[in-house]
């Protein structure tokens, strides 16, 4: 069996379902004023949340303060769950495939301060920036970002 595959390129690749992984990840929407805390995809230069693969036998809200903190250095208080994002992703530097499921979290900072562009622990997030709110569109982001950030900014506007 053959799964359709959204590449790092955002094109699609039929894949062979064994060679997938199952992968669970976190991100976090950390809002401070009129800026979201964003770091930038280092193969495409799109902007997507901080956050990512939680490890087996890790706790979900443990594993994304974790890569929050890792990518951009800032400490989190995980606020509430905000959406869950299904999909099917080819990850073409290295050749892997993944059925990853992604569980969005609204996030509060309890720091601001990031940590410099040198110091992010991550292979594929670099220059972790705060960014305008308003100053961001559909092709500045990875993936499904700004769908995630729509209904994030339709939820807050709701209340």
């Amino acid at each position: 069996m053959l799964v359709t595959c959204n590449t790092l390129y955002n094109k699609k690749k039929k894949i062979p379902v064994e060679k997938m992984s199952l992968r669970l990840s976190a991100f976090g929407l950390i809002v401070y004023k009129d800026k979201i805390l964003l770091i930038q995809m280092k193969h495409t230069g799109n902007f997507f949340f901080p956050g990512g693969g939680v490890n087996l036998g890790e706790k979900i809200e443990v594993g994304l303060q974790r890569e929050i903190r890792e990518e951009t250095g800032v400490k989190v208080k995980i606020k509430k769950f905000l959406t869950f994002k299904e999909s099917f992703f080819y990850y073409d530097p290295d050749d892997l495939a993944f059925h990853n499921l992604s569980l969005l979290f609204i996030c509060e900072p309890l720091n601001l301060k990031l940590i410099k562009d040198d110091q992010v622990k991550d292979a594929e997030a670099i220059k972790p920036r705060w960014l305008s709110l308003n100053k961001l569109f559909d092709r500045d982001f990875q993936s499904f970002g700004y769908e995630i950030l729509q209904t994030f900014l339709k939820k807050k506007n709701a209340c």
